[in-house]
């Protein structure tokens, strides 16, 4: 978690040096409603951005680890490209939705909001997922040139630890 931590702070660092990202807009906590989604999703100055470079990073620790994700988020919760087997167009149905289209939420239940906001060196919290799963969630911060973006979030079921030991 946390080498794919540095890994997106340096990929942002880079992008912003290079003029394909600007600082203010990554920071920016403006997001704009996609109509006609439930659970609300969202876009920003920066998702495109995210969604053609973040799986780089992300997917290949999600099959390495075999954990239900590996994303990043903001200081607000917010997954602007979360993993592509829970990334799919919504469909209108809320309970697929829920599962299935998870990219550009804003996740700020108590657990959420913590990853993306906490700033100790790892932060491990259990709790119960809104699609009923018991879910460890492991999270440590991204910095982008000194400042607190947000946070790197591992989750993985209970059950999982126990079969790979």
């Amino acid at each position: 978690a946390r080498r794919a931590a540095d890994r997106i702070a340096a990929l942002l660092e880079q992008a912003i040096k290079r003029g394909e990202l600007r600082e203010e807009v990554l920071f920016d906590a403006k997001y704009t409603v996609i109509s006609n989604t439930r659970p609300p999703l969202y876009r920003t100055g920066y998702d495109t951005y995210t969604d053609s470079h973040l799986p780089k990073i992300q997917e290949p620790l999600l099959e390495a680890l075999q954990a239900s994700y590996a994303i990043a988020c903001d200081q607000r919760g917010y997954v602007p490209t979360h993993n592509r087997h829970v990334s799919k167009p919504p469909s209108g149905d809320y309970e697929t939705d829920l599962k299935y289209s998870r990219s550009k939420r804003i996740f700020d239940d108590p657990t959420g909001s913590r990853c993306g906001s906490h700033t100790r060196a790892l932060l491990v919290q259990t709790y119960k997922r809104d699609t009923g799963e018991v879910m460890h969630d492991l999270s440590v911060p991204i910095h982008v040139n000194g400042r607190h973006w947000g946070g790197f979030r591992v989750g993985y079921q209970p059950e999982s630890v126990a079969t790979t030991r």
